[in-house]
């Protein structure tokens, strides 16, 4: 005869999860005081919960700026100085014009190399940037039925500081799709206007001089709009992202006296998201060695729910793509969805044109399987000193606990073919 759990089940409570929302409701930006703060805060906080000195797990590190705040400006600057060089040259001699596409996409391309790994400061970096220290703060609580080692994982994160911004994200997107598909189009133009110069077929001019000159100014105004975009310390966080701390707290109270029979659960608040994903990033790499690839899943919060909008709901990033859409761990989301449904939440998974640059990075470059779960929303409070509690919906945020539980469980319950035989695969739509 099967006897009852005779631990009393944890309900998740509104109440306390947006009590740890106002509570770290203050800017906290990487390397300030703020988040020095929100460092002890969140220990302080775990303890509360019950969770032991030895159990929470603290590790500092240094990074460079340069790659989140100067970089992007040498960029657009860049880009600026040669789609006007591509203009001119396009009345001067169409064959300059060809040369200088091809010397911006190699320093592009030498640009992607080099952000491979920007937490190593590198020459850049550390002559061009400031160094800055910043602190991670995460809880492993152990498989229950296997070693530690051979057991999978599942990293349950979000992240601790906060920035502010000259302009709101929304506008800050906004220009940034200005900018991505004003590209796309001007090489359209450009091909037709080639063919007209160098072979028999004509095509009218006036159209296609519209066209580039229209597409120029596009992308000039978006990237004169980038070089102006400075990082502040003056947004409380409350979306982003004491809201995704507050799930993370929650949930771990929930688990951490109902450990998993097969995977080892991890409880991170990391830092420094908001300047490249550097505690993300130095988290993956600390911990590589014990992660193996099938096994591994992590659930990143970032920014949930929005009080007052029509969209104040749970989504997750799904797809990103500009022609073709890729779907992002489309296993995970089923799990997602499944859990959603089994608790009769309603969640909606959307499409980016690339990817977003969250915590989950660091993952996908790896080859883990990672999921976002975000409400699109609240980009239009967040980076700004407008991001405070009265925006957040603890209710919302009261749903997504309950989705995670119910996932962890689904997963921990498939652990055999999910992880050890691999039979386990993604049905296609």
């Amino acid at each position: 005869m099967k006897t009852e759990n005779p631990i009393k089940e944890n309900i998740f409570k509104v109440d306390r999860l947006f009590n740890y929302v106002k509570s770290f409701s203050f800017p906290r930006l990487a390397g300030t005081e703020g988040e020095t703060k929100a460092v002890d805060l969140t220990i302080n906080t775990f303890k509360k919960i019950g969770f032991t000195d030895q159990q929470i797990q603290k590790k500092s590190f240094e990074f460079s700026d340069f790659y989140s705040t100067t970089l992007i400006k040498l960029i657009m600057v860049i880009n600026l100085t040669f789609s006007l060089f591509i203009l001119m040259f396009t009345y001067i001699d169409l064959r300059f014009t060809i040369v200088i596409c091809i010397v911006m996409v190699i320093m592009f391309l030498l640009i992607i190399k080099g952000l491979k790994h920007p937490e190593h400061s590198g020459f850049w970096g550390e002559y061009y940037g400031t160094i800055i220290s910043a602190t991670n703060v995460f809880i492993k609580l152990p498989a229950k039925n296997l070693p530690s080692n051979s057991a999978g994982n599942i990293i349950i994160s979000a992240h601790l500081d906060t920035k502010s911004q000259s302009f709101k994200t929304f506008w800050r997107v906004f220009f940034y799709r200005v900018w991505l598909y004003s590209g796309i189009f001007l090489v359209g133009f450009f091909i037709p206007l080639f063919i007209h110069v160098y072979t028999i077929i004509k095509i009218n001019l006036m159209v296609i001089g519209s066209g580039i000159w229209s597409f120029t100014i596009l992308i000039s105004i978006s990237n004169i709009f980038m070089m102006f975009l400075n990082t502040h310390n003056k947004s409380p966080g409350a979306l982003d992202n004491a809201s995704g701390m507050a799930v993370v707290f929650e949930v771990s109270e929930y688990f951490k006296e109902r450990l998993l029979d097969n995977f080892n659960i991890w409880f991170c608040q990391f830092s420094a998201e908001e300047l490249g994903t550097m505690g993300s990033r130095f988290f993956v790499n600390d911990h590589d060695a014990e992660f193996v690839k099938g096994n591994v899943f992590q659930i990143n919060l970032d920014m949930i729910s929005c009080v007052g909008n029509s969209k104040n709901r749970i989504e997750y990033l799904k797809s990103f793509g500009v022609l073709l859409r890729k779907k992002i761990a489309p296993l995970l989301s089923k799990y997602l969805e499944k859990a959603a449904i089994k608790e009769n939440v309603e969640i909606k998974g959307f499409h980016l044109s690339t990817g977003a640059h969250t915590d989950s990075v660091p993952f996908h470059l790896r080859g883990y399987d990672s999921v976002d779960i975000v409400t699109r929303a609240g980009g239009k409070y967040t980076h700004n000193k407008v991001d405070t509690p009265d925006k957040v919906d603890p209710h919302v945020l009261l749903d997504t606990c309950k989705i995670i539980k119910n996932m962890l469980i689904s997963l921990d319950n498939d652990y055999e073919v999910l992880c050890r035989n691999q039979e386990l695969v993604c049905e296609k739509d």
